[in-house]
């Protein structure tokens, strides 16, 4: 291992990545809670909410690669800390817009911001942490999105309701991550590979770089496995406010803390769980970590199943048995970068990452929130006193969520099987099976 960081520059790194995942997924949440104002005063279609979360991921995806491949090139915290002003500018002048197309517009640069978030603070934690650490350290950092998005379910509303106006949270929190792009040109960069273990090698990786990741099985068998798990993600992330609002009759206010605690409180449980338990696994068997995440992904399933079932007047009970089944889906934000760790070589970490993250989001991601807003407004009607956009938005989520985890069981349970041969082939410098 070469030059690894002290313990004061890996605390003040941690805290700041955090920090700033805090922020990137706070932005990229305010839309959701506010559907329903957007839709009255836009006139809009559960379609086309869905198109305008759906359309920020296509432009987070495709940035993603290229700022990926950068942030292989130079130094990563130059990439975060652009990124940050980036969308953060975005973000605030989201707020001020006078029409649906230029809110459009400015989401898909706030989606050009973020995406040169999460590759390159991956790639920069597997280089800081050894091997037997990542899946904890990037837990920790991934904590980022669960507390991102419990703030913002939990403040967001509060806004609209104190202000009036559902363009306060915009402006508001364009603060924060401008104040934090500072912060994060003082991270201390350690040696690319400083805490690699063994020598990893790829084949051709300066000339067919993206050509040597797609090689690898594991990455595309994790990539199916994104797939799957952000159809219901994103699906969930759109129309959970929504749903609590029109089929369990809840006001902005109190839907939008039930959605803090399915997707912040699960996050938080199932991130520091899943970072532990897969840290543990993998000192047993290398493909241990992911198959803590395809036991994960089947647990949620009939548990997210049992809540949709529920009746409309059990809003409680939804939120509590929901939030327990979608712990099981964080396992795999703890353990997938690690695990590419695993298999590729530190030049080429950020564009894999960047490339796995690319996958699900322009497939997964882009797909979830269309796909629930198509279906919900084509299965839409009135059923037993219930307006017709609450049925359809409750059959709609209650179609794409147990196939989209049934796929993502699949993925990462085949990643599993695939990476001990995955690792071998790059300790030794030969090719990966196709």
């Amino acid at each position: 291992m070469r030059q690894p960081l002290t313990g004061g520059q890996r605390g003040y790194l941690l805290a700041t990545l955090t920090l700033a995942n805090v922020v990137n997924f706070y932005d990229r949440t305010i839309p959701a809670v506010i559907v329903e104002p957007l839709k009255e005063e836009f006139g809009l279609t559960d379609t086309m909410v869905g198109v305008l979360g759906g359309s920020f991921t296509v432009v987070y995806a495709i940035a993603g690669v290229l700022l990926g491949r950068l942030a292989d090139r130079v130094p990563r915290r130059y990439v975060m800390a652009a990124g940050l002003v980036v969308w953060s500018l975005f973000t605030g002048a989201s707020g001020l817009v006078q029409g649906f197309l230029f809110l459009f517009l400015f989401r898909l640069g706030v989606g050009i911001g973020e995406a040169s978030y999460g590759p390159a603070s991956n790639a920069l934690i597997c280089d800081v942490y050894e091997p037997k650490r990542r899946s904890r350290a990037i837990s920790i950092v991934s904590l980022g999105i669960p507390v991102g998005l419990l703030l913002a379910f939990l403040t967001v509303g509060v806004l609209v309701e104190a202000t009036g106006t559902w363009r306060a949270p915009f402006v508001i929190a364009a603060v924060p991550g401008l104040l934090l792009a500072i912060a994060v040109l003082f991270v201390k960069e350690p040696p690319r590979g400083a805490t690699d273990t063994v020598e990893l090698h790829a084949q051709e990786q300066e000339r067919h770089p993206y050509r040597a990741v797609l090689r690898i099985r594991t990455i595309t068998w994790l990539m199916v496995a994104g797939i799957g798990l952000q159809i219901p993600t994103y699906g969930v992330a759109t129309f959970v406010v929504p749903l609590l609002q029109r089929y369990f009759g809840l006001s902005i206010g109190p839907a939008s803390i039930g959605a803090g605690a399915i997707l912040g409180l699960a996050g938080i449980v199932g991130l520091l769980l899943g970072g532990r338990l897969a840290d543990r696994a993998s000192d047993r068997h290398p493909s241990g970590r992911l198959v803590v995440a395809a036991a994960g992904f089947a647990a949620a399933i009939p548990l997210t199943l049992a809540a949709l079932l529920l009746g409309p007047g059990r809003a409680v009970a939804f939120v509590a048995l929901f939030a327990i089944g979608w712990t099981g889906t964080q396992f795999l934000s703890a353990a997938a970068s690690p695990a590419i760790a695993d298999v590729t070589p530190p030049q080429l970490r950020a564009t894999a990452i960047a490339v796995y993250f690319a996958s699900f989001n322009l497939v997964g991601a882009t797909i979830g929130p269309i796909l629930v807003g198509a279906l919900s407004d084509g299965l839409a009607t009135p059923v037993d006193g219930l307006a017709a956009d609450a049925v359809g938005l409750h059959r709609a989520l209650l179609t794409v969520i147990p196939i989209g985890l049934a796929i993502a069981v699949l993925g990462a349970w085949r990643a599993s099987r695939a990476l001990p041969h995955d690792r071998d082939a790059m300790t030794k410098g030969v090719t990966p099976a196709a």
